[in-house]
């Protein structure tokens, strides 16, 4: 458990610093954002080309898929609409509660609370000994496909706040393509796979990611599209042959790779992904940065905000933080057949952690001039999730390390002895073993 505690140390140190990096000053401060961000893709990136190296998908059993990703949508779903409604009917005066304008910021602001960090949820249960739990394999497929049910959603929200613009409709084009793309040629495209290659193929994915956003937003200010790295990441992942599985599933690899250390190839994926950490601290809006200038700016969500004192502003984000989480533990009802109940709790319990998704769907309503106290609400509530991850994770290990007799699946019955016969009597031999052998 001691890289837990340690990624957990490097998220809270990189959050913190989050915090103190506008002082430098807007000259500075600015591009060292884009810097931060871009950074962050690229380590999003790494880990997620891992994660898609070791997917491996059933195609003769694919509806069990589809209730997989039906799961995930509800898990996605459900915290989205818990924090929606509480910043509408609780953050919001009541005359605001019916205006349509307010409703459209709401439901931006509230789907921070959708997805899981896939990111950060794998490297942390990886580093707890997880890998190889059923636990941390049903993980790795309700984060990811909960992160593609956000990416996905952002579109209809988009256009709900500023109409249809042709870029999305490439977003959509682009999406169905790296879908079906990942589909064709899963583990069949043969192209090296070492960390030095896996490190550049995520830097060039994160400058394509980056030059999408630049791209259309200088062809139209209001519709600069903001298209995750993590799905091209996955997608590539799935589709490179022949990768050595157990990269998370043993916290390292097993055994060499052919012309590759497999000691060097597990201290560059550790070193990565404690970078990827403090990345995500500080790719955390500063609070009463952005969103403290745009506040003056005569907008629904600015007039609705108003100006409560710190706690009652602490209460929220505990209320926010509680409802959030309470959405992800539809997936500890389902599952019966595959799990025990300690196993699905811990499943749900492992997708808390949030991360760079929804700290991008800030950021994106911040770019579009949402702002209040809903956002600062937001903003705080995803920094102590980010804080609480930590704890997430063993509470996960704890319920894993239940007896035997509790955690064993309903679908893993235990094998049944023979009755023992009265004392003094031999057993009579059965048919498969010789006569010779019984009376010994």
């Amino acid at each position: 458990m001691r890289k837990v505690f340690i990624y957990s140390s490097l998220l809270l140190g990189g959050l913190m610093a989050s915090q103190a990096l506008p002082a430098l000053g807007p000259g500075v401060y600015e591009p060292l954002t884009h810097v931060i961000r871009l950074l962050t893709m690229v380590g999003l990136a790494f880990i997620m080309i891992h994660v898609g190296q070791e997917f491996d998908l059933d195609k003769s059993n694919l509806r069990q898929y589809g209730w997989d990703y039906v799961v995930a949508a509800t898990a996605a779903t459900f915290p989205w609409i818990f924090v929606t409604l509480y910043f509408v009917f609780v953050l919001a005066p009541p005359e605001f509660w019916g205006q349509f304008d307010y409703w459209k910021e709401a439901l931006l602001q509230g789907r921070f609370a959708a997805p899981t960090s896939a990111g950060v949820l794998f490297s942390m249960l990886a580093a707890a000994g997880l890998g190889a739990t059923w636990v941390f394999h049903k993980a790795r497929i309700l984060a990811i496909f909960d992160d593609l049910d956000t990416i996905l959603l952002m579109v209809p929200l988009t256009v709900l706040l500023v109409g249809f613009r042709w870029q999305l409709a490439g977003v959509i084009a682009l999406i169905a393509l790296l879908l079906w793309a990942g589909w064709k040629y899963l583990h069949r495209w043969r192209i090296p796979y070492s960390w030095p290659w896996v490190l550049g193929y995520s830097v060039l994915l994160a400058l394509v990611s980056e030059l999408i956003y630049l791209g259309t937003g200088y062809m139209d200010p209001d519709a600069a599209v903001h298209f995750e790295v993590l799905l091209p990441a996955f997608v590539l992942g799935c589709m490179i042959a022949n990768p050595e599985h157990g990269l998370h599933e043993q916290d390292g690899l097993e055994g060499e790779q052919p012309g590759l250390d497999a000691r060097n190839e597990q201290r560059v994926a550790t070193l990565i992904s404690g970078c990827f950490m403090v990345l995500v601290g500080l790719s955390m809006p500063a609070l009463g940065g952005a969103g403290a200038a745009r506040e003056a700016e005569q907008s629904v969500s600015a007039a609705a905000g108003g100006s409560p004192g710190w706690g009652l502003i602490a209460l929220h984000v505990l209320a926010v933080t509680l409802l959030s989480n309470l959405g992800k533990m539809f997936p500890a009802l389902c599952y019966r057949r595959e799990a025990s109940l300690r196993e699905r709790f811990a499943l749900a319990v492992g997708l808390f952690p949030r991360g760079e998704v929804g700290a991008g769907v800030l950021v994106v309503s911040l770019g579009y001039g949402i702002s209040g106290t809903a956002t600062t609400v937001a903003l705080l509530s995803l920094a102590l999730n980010l804080l609480l991850t930590g704890l997430f994770i063993l509470v996960v290990r704890r319920l894993l390390a239940a007896p035997r007799s509790e955690a064993t699946p309903a679908s893993t019955p235990e094998p049944t002895q023979a009755p023992r016969p009265p004392r003094g009597q031999v057993p009579r031999p059965t048919r498969h073993i010789p006569a010779s052998e019984g009376g010994r």
